[in-house]
């Protein structure tokens, strides 16, 4: 019998996903379609950008349009609900350590804007030194499926849950 996993949706349902300008406005800045799965945090005027090591994780760029708007490419962002990721080892030894159900994370250092991930095709996270603190931030996420391998050990598909 086949294992359950809590896993993301897919579908027509929106799942907190919105639409906002990502990147920046130089065309080596606007993200393409490799920065989609990559996390991002809100940096300016209805714009997202590539979170940097450590920072706790706003949302997950799902989708990038072609065209330029006032300098500018659109993509969805999904804020909340179920996100695939790449469990990344500790925040303090990213690339070492194991990352548990339950366990808050931040995001690991991600590959530049326009740049494919060479690790993994999702976010890669890494688990939070301080629990209690990462708690407490106003976007957070946490573990809630080790994936099918189901040790997460780095490189192992989990999923996370923004909240």
């Amino acid at each position: 019998m086949a294992k359950f996993l809590i896993s993301p949706t897919t579908g027509s349902f929106p799942q907190n996903i919105i639409t906002a300008r990502v990147g920046a406005n130089a065309s080596n800045t606007r993200f393409t379609d490799v920065d989609v799965g990559k996390g991002v945090k809100l940096t300016g005027d209805s714009q997202y950008n590539l979170l940097s090591a450590a920072d706790p994780i706003e949302g997950v760029c799902t989708s990038v349009e072609t065209g330029v708007y006032d300098g500018y490419v659109l993509g969805g962002v999904q804020t909340k609900g179920y996100v695939n990721a790449t469990a990344y080892g500790l925040q303090a030894t990213p690339g070492t350590g194991t990352i548990a159900i339950g366990e808050f994370v931040y995001a690991a250092a991600p590959a530049a804007v326009q740049v494919a991930e060479t690790l993994s095709t999702t976010l890669r996270v890494v688990s939070a030194t301080t629990q209690a603190t990462a708690k407490g931030l106003p976007f957070k996420a946490r573990v809630v499926s080790l994936g099918p391998v189901g040790t997460g050990a780095v490189g192992t598909a989990i999923v996370i849950e923004l909240l």
